[in-house]
C-alpha cells in the first residue's frame, strides 16, 4: 500500500498548487519587468504602479517584485512588448487576448495554434475590440452575448488553454 499515506497526498496537492503559483508569479514578474523598463525604474509611473498592484493582488512576495524592478533597470536584453490579439469564439463571443512577449512571431503562432485547436482563429485588429472599453484595469465588455451551454464548455476550454500559455497575460470575453 505504498503511496497511500497522508504525507503523499499533501505532497502531491502542494506540488500542484506550487506549480499554479509559479505560473502566476512568472507572468506577474514578466509584466513588472516590462513596465519597469518602460518607466526606467520609476516606481511612481502609472504603468509600473498598476503592474505592482496587480502582482500584490496575486500575493507575489515583495522581494520578488523588488528583484524584478531592479533586474529590469540593469538588464539590456530584448524589450518585452504587450500585444493585443482579437478573436471570435463559439456563439459569436468576442475574445481579447493580451500577451507580453519578446518574440511577436512566437506568441502569434502559439495563440493561433491554441485557437485553431478549438475551432477558432485570430481576427483582424479592431474586429472584436469594438465590444469592449479599455480601462486601466483591463478590457470591460460594453455588450454581453448570451451563449448556449455547449458553447460555454468550448469557450472555457479556449480560455483555459490560452491562460496556460506563458506569453498570455489576460483573456477577456463578452459572454454572459
Amino acid at each position: 500500500m505504498s503511496g497511500h499515506n497522508k504525507y503523499s497526498k499533501i505532497k502531491h496537492q502542494k506540488a500542484k498548487t506550487d506549480a499554479q503559483k509559479s505560473k502566476i508569479f512568472t507572468k506577474m514578474v514578466k509584466l513588472i519587468s516590462a513596465e519597469a523598463k518602460k518607466a526606467k525604474g520609476n516606481l511612481q509611473s502609472p504603468g509600473l504602479a498598476n503592474a505592482i498592484a496587480k502582482a500584490k493582488k496575486e500575493n507575489v512576495p515583495n522581494d520578488t517584485i523588488d528583484r524584478a524592478v531592479k533586474k529590469a533597470g540593469a538588464d539590456n536584453s530584448a524589450a518585452m512588448e504587450l500585444i493585443t490579439y482579437e478573436s471570435y469564439g463559439p456563439g459569436g463571443v468576442a475574445i481579447i487576448i493580451e500577451a507580453l512577449t519578446d518574440n511577436r512571431n512566437k506568441a502569434a503562432q502559439e495563440i493561433k495554434h491554441i485557437l485553431s485547436q478549438n475551432g477558432s482563429e485570430l481576427a483582424a485588429p479592431g474586429s472584436a475590440s469594438w465590444a469592449f472599453t479599455k480601462t486601466h484595469e483591463g478590457w470591460v465588455p460594453q455588450t454581453m452575448i448570451p451563449i448556449e451551454e455547449a458553447d460555454i464548455v468550448i469557450l472555457e476550454k479556449i480560455v483555459e488553454a490560452l491562460e496556460e500559455n506563458d506569453e498570455v497575460q489576460d483573456v477577456y470575453t463578452n459572454a454572459e
